[in-house]
């Protein structure tokens, strides 16, 4: 696999510029920059190739392409995932299955999901578009809380859509798991606690009469 960045002798400018905190900044001859990483016991590693001349800096260039690719892994860790969930009504769909629908939708809002709902109308049903239009602004208005409208209700051939995308305030992140001392922790018995003084005798005593 080839390297992203070219090092020592695979640097092929006749002169560099060094920049860094352990280095003086300037330009120098390739041979010289070379001699400077190696009086280092580290590497010259050519950090903007197309630079006139090319930047280097002198650096641990292992401990360097491990930073590079831990920052990798944390941006795409930041990059979240839209995942687009659809739920489907008909014209005629009743309370229940309403309620249904909304709870559904309100579990995949708190995961972080949009939301892409829509009312099918078959045959002549096309007719009653006013009510599918109703019942996709009610949708809506019952998500409220978690839901800001990306897309008004729209009819699209025999459909009619709503786009909704959860409010930051709704999406709840799930819980980390505990760290093994956490659990042991946990698991672990509590002390007894230590007697300090020895039960008091009672004095008292009971005498037949």
């Amino acid at each position: 696999m080839e390297e992203p960045f070219k090092i020592n002798q695979k640097i092929l400018a006749r002169e560099v510029r060094l920049v860094g905190d352990n280095v003086e900044q300037g330009v120098y001859p390739i041979d010289q920059a070379r001699k400077m990483a190696q009086d280092q016991n580290l590497d010259l590693v050519e950090i903007s190739p197309t630079a006139t001349p090319p930047v280097c800096r002198v650096i641990d260039y292992s401990k360097f392409k491990y930073e590079q690719k831990k920052k990798t892994r944390e941006l795409k860790a930041k990059q979240t995932k839209v995942v687009l969930k659809e739920i489907r009504f008909g014209p005629n769909t009743d309370e229940h299955d309403f309620a249904f629908k909304v709870k559904h939708a309100q579990e995949f809002l708190r995961e972080g999901a949009k939301i892409k709902s829509y009312v099918h109308f078959v045959g002549r049903s096309i007719v009653f578009k006013e009510r599918g239009e109703i019942l996709l602004l009610k949708f809506a208005q019952a998500l409220e809380d978690l839901a800001k409208v990306e897309q008004l209700p729209k009819l699209e051939g025999k459909r009619m859509f709503l786009y909704l995308a959860p409010k930051a305030a709704a999406v709840v992140k799930p819980a980390k798991p505990a760290t093994p001392d956490a659990k042991a922790e946990k698991k672990a018995p509590k002390p007894a606690p230590a007697a300090d003084k020895a039960p008091e005798a009672t004095s008292a005593s009971t005498n037949p009469e």
